[in-house]
C-alpha cells in the first residue's frame, strides 16, 4: 500500500514543487488548489513520474469544500498519511490602508483554511493512530515585519497552531511539523494584496515585490520541497528554510538595525 498525501495549494510554487518530490519519493499525490487548469497540469506531471494523482478543485476557505476533499481522498486511497497546509495569500502595506475584507480575505485563506483541514482530517489520523501534519508558515511567523500586519498575523497564528498540535498530538502517534521558509520565487505576486496611500506607491510595492521574487539569490519553491520532504522524513518539529536562518537569526541578535531597514525597504516613501 503506497503512502498518500494531500497537498494544498498544490498548483503552483512551493505546492506543486512539494507534489512532485513526494511523488519522487513514492507518493500518491492528492492536489488540491482552486485553479482548475493549473492543478490538472501538476496532477500530468506527477503521473508521467509513475505516482498517482488526484486533482481535486478546492477552496480552503470553505469547510465544505475541505471535507469533500478529505473525503474523496480517504475513498479513493484509502487512507492519508501526510498532509501539507500551503496554500496562502501575502499582503503588503500601511496597515491603516488595509480595509476589513482585506483581513478577513487573509485570515480566511492563510490561517482557517489550515485549520478546516485540520479538522477534516484529523479524526482520520487519530483512529489510525498515525500520520504527519504539516504546516507551511513563514519567517513573518517567527519575526515583527513591519507593512506586512496581516499576512504576519496569519502566519504567528500559524506558529502558534502548529507548535501547540505539536505538544498535543506527539503522544497520539501524530507528528506536526513547522516549515519556515523566507521569501521563495514564487508567483505570490499573483496572491498579493497591495495598499498604499497614493496608487504610485501601491504600483511600486508591486514592482518591488516583483523584482524580488526574480533576483536569483532567493530560494526555489524545490529548496522548500526537500525541506518539507526532510521535515517529515525525520519528524521534525520546525524546519527553518535556507536564507530565513540568517535572516532570523538577525532579527533577533540585532533588531535596532533590522526594523529600521524593514521599514525602509517595504515602507518607501510612506515611512515618513
Amino acid at each position: 500500500m503506497n503512502n498518500t498525501v494531500i497537498i494544498t495549494g498544490a498548483s503552483q510554487g512551493i505546492g506543486k514543487a512539494t507534489a512532485l518530490e513526494f511523488a519522487r519519493q513514492g507518493y500518491d499525490i492528492v492536489l488540491a488548489a482552486r485553479q482548475v487548469d493549473r492543478l490538472e497540469a501538476a496532477a500530468i506531471e506527477i503521473r508521467e513520474l509513475g505516482r498517482e494523482a488526484l486533482a481535486i478543485p478546492t477552496d480552503v476557505r470553505d469547510p465544505q469544500q475541505v471535507n469533500n476533499l478529505v473525503e474523496k481522498a480517504i475513498q479513493h486511497f484509502g487512507h492519508v498519511d501526510v498532509v501539507i497546509n500551503n496554500a496562502g495569500i501575502f499582503a503588503l502595506g500601511p496597515v491603516e490602508e488595509f480595509q476589513l475584507s482585506d483581513w478577513q480575505q487573509i485570515i480566511n485563506t492563510n490561517l482557517l483554511g489550515y485549520i478546516h483541514v485540520i479538522d477534516a482530517i484529523l479524526p482520520h489520523l487519530l483512529k489510525r493512530g498515525k500520520g504527519t501534519i504539516v504546516n507551511v508558515s513563514s519567517i513573518a511567523g517567527l519575526d515583527a515585519i513591519p507593512y506586512q500586519i496581516p499576512y504576519n498575523t496569519s502566519k504567528h497564528a500559524i506558529a502558534g497552531l502548529t507548535k501547540s498540535l505539536h505538544a498535543e498530538l506527539s503522544k497520539k502517534g501524530i507528528q506536526v511539523t513547522g516549515i519556515y521558509p523566507s521569501f521563495i520565487r514564487t508567483q505570490i505576486d499573483e496572491r498579493t494584496i497591495f495598499r498604499g496611500k497614493e496608487e504610485e506607491t501601491t504600483k511600486a510595492r508591486y514592482n518591488l515585490v516583483n523584482t524580488m521574487l526574480h533576483t536569483p539569490l532567493l530560494e526555489k519553491p524545490e529548496d522548500v520541497a526537500q525541506a518539507i520532504w526532510k521535515g517529515v522524513k525525520n519528524q521534525r518539529a520546525d524546519v527553518i528554510v535556507g536564507t530565513a536562518k540568517f535572516w532570523t537569526s538577525m532579527y533577533h541578535l540585532f533588531p535596532g538595525l533590522m526594523k529600521p531597514l524593514f521599514r525602509l525597504v517595504f515602507g518607501m516613501k510612506e515611512r515618513r
